[in-house]
C-alpha cells in the first residue's frame, strides 16, 4: 500500500498535462502537445540515466527525504509551467521530468530481495496504470467541469496529491529490510560502485542487450498508448467522458497485478525467470490478436483499449517484477534491482524520445489511432521472436542450483 500509494501520488505531478488536448497550438510547425510530451520525456530519459549511479548507489536512509525532494522540485516546475507564457513554458515540463525519473527507483529499492517482491512490484506497477487513468480524469474534470486553464490544471493537479503523498512517503519508510529467509532465497541487494555495475554488465552482455532491446520496444509502445491516450479514444469515437481513462487502466490494473504477482508461487528462480519471458511472448500474441480484430471491425473500442493495453502492460511489468529479480536472484549476483531496471527505462525512454521527434519530422498532423496501430504491430511482431530466443538462450545457460534450503520456513 506504501509503495503503491507513493507512486500514484507522484504521477499527479508527472502526467496531468496529458489530460489537455492543446488544441490549435504548434511549435515551429510542430503540435503543441508533441512538443510537451517530448519536452518531458526528454528530461525524464536523461533523469533515468543519472538513475543508473544515483539509484543504485543511494543509502537506505535517504530514500524517503530523495523521493520528496525530488516531487518538490517538480511541483515547482509546474507552477512555473503556468506562470511562463506558451510556447516558452515547454521548458518547465523538460526541468519537472529531471527529477521525477528517479522517484520510482527510489521506491523499488524497499521492495525487492524478498521473496513476496513480485507481489510488492505488481503493486507498485499498478499504480503507474491505474494513476495515469484516475490523473487524466481529474485533469479533465478540472478543465470540464471547473474552467480551469489547461495551463495551471497540471500545478493544481499535484496540489491536491501533497497530503496523501507525505503520509504514503512515512509508510514506505517503516518498511523493514528483507529478512535472512528472504537473503537466502533472492540474495543480497547492495549498493553498486562504478566498477561493480560494469562488471555485471560484462558478464551478462548477451542476454542483457536482447532483453533491453525487448523493454526499448515495449516502452516506446506503452508510452504512446499513455501519452495519446486521448488521441487514440477519440481515433476510436470515444474520450469525450473524462472517467473513461480510469475505467479501461483499472480493468488493466487489476489483469495484470494479479497474473504479474503470482510468479512468488514459482520458488525456482531459473522457473520463474523462464516463465516470465513466456509471459512476455503471450502479451504480445494478445496484442496481435487485438489487432486483428479490430482491423475487421470485431471489437468494440473499449474492449480493444482494455486488451491491448492488458498485452502491453503484461511484458512491461514482469520486467519490473520478475525478469531482473530472479535474473540477479538465480545467477546469485550481489547487486540490486534499481541498476538493472534504470538501465533498461534510460534506453527505454531514449528510444521513446527518437521515434518521438521521427514522426514529428515525418508529418506534424498525423492520425494517433493508425499510428499506434502500425506501431504495435511491429514492436509486437519483433519483442515476441526475441523473447523465445532469450528463453531458449537462457534455458542453455541460466544456472540450475538454488539456495540450499527452498522450504518455506520462518523468518529468524
Amino acid at each position: 500500500m506504501a509503495a503503491f500509494g507513493t507512486y500514484f501520488c507522484m504521477y499527479a505531478f508527472r502526467k496531468p498535462f496529458s489530460a489537455a488536448t492543446f488544441e490549435g497550438m504548434e511549435l515551429a510547425g510542430i503540435g503543441f502537445k508533441t512538443v510537451l510530451i517530448t519536452s518531458q520525456v526528454i528530461g525524464y530519459t536523461l533523469s533515468k540515466f543519472i538513475g543508473i549511479k544515483y539509484v543504485s548507489e543511494v543509502s537506505p536512509s535517504k530514500r524517503a527525504i530523495s523521493i520528496l525532494v525530488l516531487i518538490s522540485m517538480a511541483e515547482l516546475f509546474l507552477l512555473l509551467f503556468g506562470l511562463v507564457p506558451a510556447p516558452y513554458n515547454f521548458v518547465m515540463l523538460f526541468l519537472n521530468g529531471l527529477p521525477l525519473g528517479m522517484v520510482f527507483g527510489l521506491v523499488l529499492r524497499y521492495l525487492e530481495g524478498r521473496r513476496m517482491t513480485e507481489a510488492l512490484s505488481a503493486g507498485l506497477c499498478a499504480s503507474f496504470i491505474v494513476s495515469s487513468g484516475v490523473v487524466k480524469s481529474v485533469g479533465r474534470s478540472l478543465i470540464q467541469d471547473y474552467g480551469i486553464s489547461e495551463f495551471w490544471m497540471p500545478f493544481l493537479t499535484g496540489l491536491i496529491f501533497v497530503i496523501p503523498l507525505l503520509l504514503f512517503v512515512w509508510m514506505l519508510n517503516q518498511i523493514p529490510p528483507p529478512s535472512k529467509t528472504d537473503v537466502e532465497h533472492r540474495t543480497e541487494r547492495v549498493s553498486m560502485s562504478h566498477h561493480q555495475r560494469m562488471d555485471f554488465f560484462r558478464r551478462h552482455f548477451v542476454g542483457l542487450f536482447g532483453l533491453l532491446i525487448v523493454f526499448v520496444l515495449i516502452t516506446i509502445m506503452r508510452s504512446i498508448r499513455d501519452d495519446f491516450g486521448v488521441e487514440i479514444w477519440q481515433g476510436l469515437g470515444e474520450g469525450d467522458e473524462p472517467s473513461i481513462f480510469a475505467k479501461s487502466e483499472m480493468l488493466v490494473m487489476l489483469g495484470v497485478v494479479v497474473l504479474n504477482g503470482a510468479a512468488i508461487q514459482i520458488r525456482s528462480n531459473r522457473a520463474a525467470f523462464i516463465m516470465s519471458l513466456a509471459l512476455v511472448a503471450a502479451g504480445f500474441l494478445l496484442v496481435i490478436g487485438c489487432l486483428m480484430a479490430h482491423g475487421r471491425g470485431a471489437m468494440p473500442a473499449f474492449s480493444f483499449m482494455v486488451l491491448v493495453g492488458f498485452g502491453a502492460y503484461v511484458p512491461y511489468v514482469a520486467y519490473h517484477t520478475t525478469v531482473f529479480e530472479r535474473l540477479i536472484a538465480a545467477f546469485r549476483e550481489k547487486a540490486n534491482l534499481g541498476y538493472l531496471m534504470y538501465l533498461a527505462d534510460a534506453f527505454g525512454y531514449l528510444g521513446y524520445v527518437a521515434i518521438m521527434i521521427f514522426r514529428s519530422w515525418l508529418t506534424p498532423e498525423i492520425d494517433f489511432l493508425r499510428f499506434f496501430i502500425i506501431t504495435s504491430y511491429v514492436i509486437a511482431a519483433t519483442c515476441i521472436a526475441i523473447s523465445i530466443g532469450l528463453a531458449v538462450y537462457y534455458y542453455r545457460f541460466l544456472p540450475d542450483s538454488e539456495p540450499s534450503s527452498l522450504a518455506m520456513k520462518g523468518d529468524s
